[in-house]
């Protein structure tokens, strides 16, 4: 018996949920047809996760910031690669962290319930790093997360990067810079710590392209690479401490 997230999101093959892209004017369509292999897994995984599987820390019943942020899979000299982006070092909250683009859903983005956070991930990935939406296939909505300190409830939207464009910083008052990590670089032992935050909350993180990933970005990149089965065992008690103005 399928979920209501299934239902929903019409993750089985051949179904499809169709939205009006604000980002590009063009209908958006949730489809995990045609996929590269490799992508596989991950479409999967996206059909039957579990909120509880992804975090602790699930939305309020009520209240909290609806926002979306776009896990963009994509295939460069290295193989299957994730785009991210740092954030600004002057901005006043989550200053210099790297991050998944994204943002807060906007009154045209549509329903929360519905299109919505698919068309506000669209919109802000093209806002943020310059990428055309028209040659990202969405393939998989995960279910919505919480973010405590900032009080955002954040959809995570999945998508594969088709028809790649170029991108970098748009605006560097908000982003110091968009780059891409290889996937096999996320999955090796090596890039792979844990993190302490002043608070005592201990999460997992990424040392790669000359940043560490960690916070709900990491913590989201860990579990698809463990429900996709692409996780290598990794020392857990290999730690790096956070500054306490993260």
């Amino acid at each position: 018996m399928r979920s209501a997230r299934e239902q929903q999101y019409g993750e089985e093959a051949g179904v499809r949920e169709a939205a009006t892209g604000a980002a590009s004017g063009r209908e958006v369509t949730v489809t995990a047809d045609g996929l590269p292999e490799w992508l596989a897994p991950v479409a999967r995984a996206a059909g039957t996760i579990e909120p509880r599987q992804l975090s602790r820390f699930l939305p309020p019943e009520s209240g909290g910031r609806q926002s979306a942020v776009l896990i963009l899979f994509g295939h460069g000299p290295r193989g299957p690669e994730l785009l991210l982006m740092e954030r600004a070092g002057t901005l006043r909250s989550h200053a210099g962290q790297p991050s998944f683009p994204g943002g807060a859903l906007d009154p045209e983005d549509g329903d929360p319930d519905g299109p919505g956070p698919v068309r506000a991930a669209l919109r802000e990935a093209q806002e943020e790093t310059g990428l055309d939406p028209s040659g990202v296939q969405v393939f998989g909505v995960l279910p919505r997360l919480y973010i405590p300190v900032s009080g955002f409830v954040v959809t995570p939207v999945l998508g594969w990067w088709r028809r790649p464009t170029p991108v970098g910083a748009v605006d560097q008052a908000e982003t110091a810079r968009v780059f891409t990590v290889p996937v096999a670089d996320l999955t090796d032992p090596a890039h792979r710590v844990t993190t302490r935050h002043p608070s005592g909350h201990i999460g997992p993180a990424f040392l790669v392209e000359n940043a560490l990933v960690w916070g709900f970005t990491a913590g989201v990149i860990d579990r698809i690479l463990h429900y996709s089965g692409w996780e290598i065992p990794w020392d857990r008690d290999k730690q790096v401490p956070l500054d306490w103005r993260s």
